[in-house]
């Protein structure tokens, strides 16, 4: 396939620019994918992926949400053949829990899993999606973890455009002449991040006269680093939590930052339900606030019940049947 011409106006270079800088530091072959959606960020990293030497797959999900998804990933498909990248479709039911924002990301990560073929994936996340992400995370109480937001090369997946805005990758695609798809889940303010996206960001934008996106993505960039220390130190004690059962003077004495990162990891070792702050302090009340308390449950399965008691000295991991 010839390659096409290549284009030398500044948006598609600032995220040629980008993709280089993050092939360089991470990668150490040219093979890739890349989750092309046909929205204008996936589609210009594709053109901007190809045009930095890179062999490029785009990996197309059709989530079959809409009517005419079909007719969206074929159009994706010639766009990502013409910019010279290897289109594959990938159709894929929707199910699950959560909502559908969270069943649709579970569906396209699987997908993604499944045909990558030992590629990493490049996804499309812009500087202004990893703010919206970061004031979720601080609207949520979710904690350092969230707030630190997305990281740019979390194998297998990449997101070489956490620094570049929105507006660039759209000005991209129109210095290419390609027309993005415009999904009209981005307009519909039931979900979210849109609302967020249309109404919460200007806002905060005006109120403090600009720069704001920014900050927030700066925000994430400097918890990463945070993060990476604590996750260390969790690490480094992780032989305390090994098993069903775990000592409480063992646990006592760390700090509670090191401590409820364990307690959560344990508990997801042991069968927990994505266990909440609720759940993990609850927990954590059995070694510091011990005054006879019952056990905690933290999920399980259908058959059965599972819980943390304190047994003595113990925290130990029981199941109950229902």
């Amino acid at each position: 396939m010839d390659r096409p011409r290549v284009v030398t106006s500044g948006a598609v270079s600032e995220i040629v620019r980008a993709v280089k800088a993050f092939a360089e530091e991470h990668l150490t072959g040219p093979p890739v994918c890349v989750g092309l959606s046909g929205g204008p960020d996936s589609t210009a990293l594709t053109a901007a992926a190809v045009r930095a030497g890179l062999d490029v797959r785009a990996l197309i999900v059709d989530h079959r949400l809409q009517a005419g998804s079909a007719d969206v990933a074929d159009k994706a498909a010639a766009v990502a053949e013409m910019l010279g990248a290897e289109p594959v479709i990938v159709a894929v039911d929707v199910t699950g829990g959560g909502g559908p924002e969270a069943a649709a990301r579970r569906a396209r990560y699987t997908a993604f899993e499944a045909h990558r073929a030992d590629r990493p994936v490049f996804l499309g996340h812009t500087l202004d999606d990893q703010a919206e992400t970061v004031l979720l995370g601080f609207a949520r109480g979710s904690g350092a973890r969230s707030v630190a937001g997305m990281r740019p090369w979390a194998p297998p997946f990449a997101r070489p455009l956490l620094g570049v805005r929105r507006a660039t990758t759209v000005a991209a695609c129109a210095e290419l002449d390609v027309t993005p798809y415009d999904d009209p889940h981005n307009e519909d303010p039931r979900f979210t991040r849109v609302r967020l996206r249309r109404e919460v960001m200007p806002l905060l934008e005006e109120v403090l006269s600009g720069g704001v996106a920014e900050a927030l993505a700066r925000t994430a960039r400097h918890l990463q680093f945070d993060v990476d220390v604590l996750e260390g130190m969790v690490d480094d004690h992780s032989a305390v939590v090994a098993g069903d059962t775990a000592e409480c003077r063992d646990l006592e004495v760390l700090p509670g930052a090191i401590r409820l990162r364990l307690l959560r990891r344990w508990l997801l070792a042991n069968g927990a339900t994505e266990p909440t702050e609720t759940v993990v302090r609850a927990v954590d009340a059995l070694i510091t606030g011990w005054h006879g308390q019952g056990a905690v449950a933290i999920g399980g399965q259908p058959a059965f019940r599972t819980q943390v008691a304190r047994r003595g000295a113990r925290l130990v991991i029981e199941h109950r049947d229902r």
